[in-house]
């Protein structure tokens, strides 16, 4: 008997639980099809797919060390990871438990996969990372109605590191002893 756990992830604060709950449905429906029997579910919300700090996908991990199914079934490999490194070690922590992966998108996952999809994943990552980055800098260039915070580092009157000397009023750091 195939006893598989599920697994949902959602990467932005901006997307919603009901995410997660439609993932899992489709792999629910894709169980009962093939007469397979979920055993656990595992999810992370609101967590990027480029790190391994996540509760769920370690949790994961765990059990499949110790038994308890022998298949993973998700809507795609980037659910699991975006990291290139990251999915091929997940990959082989679950091959090296007996555990396969099958994902709704490419079907059971091999190492072509984990080699092709981890590549196109870390490239999304770096292209959203500049995209990201870019927002912001126009955001900041629109303004915001605050001070940078430079020029309210450099109008503070003291700090604990920093006092006036001088009749020019510039700052001079003094060590601590």
């Amino acid at each position: 008997m195939l006893r598989i756990a599920l697994y949902a992830r959602y990467s932005s604060e901006n997307q919603r639980d009901a995410s997660i709950e439609d993932q899992l449905r489709q792999c629910r429906e894709r169980a009962a099809r093939e007469g397979w029997t979920v055993v656990d579910t595992y999810s992370d919300r609101a967590i990027s797919g480029s790190s391994m700090f996540r509760a769920g996908i370690r949790s994961l991990l765990a059990d499949a060390q110790a038994g308890r199914f022998n298949m993973v079934l998700s809507e795609a490999l980037d659910r699991i990871s975006r990291d290139q490194e990251d999915v091929a070690a997940v990959f082989k922590r679950l091959r090296f438990a007996g555990v396969s992966i099958v994902t709704l998108s490419e079907g059971e996952i091999n190492e072509l996969h984990v080699g092709l999809k981890g590549t196109m994943n870390a490239l999304f990552i770096k292209d959203l990372a500049i995209k990201t980055h870019r927002g912001r800098v126009e955001a900041g260039k629109a303004g915001s109605g605050q001070a940078p915070p430079t020029a309210i580092a450099s109008s503070t009157s003291s700090t604990p590191a920093a006092s006036r000397s001088g009749a020019s009023g510039r700052l001079s750091r003094t060590r601590p002893r």
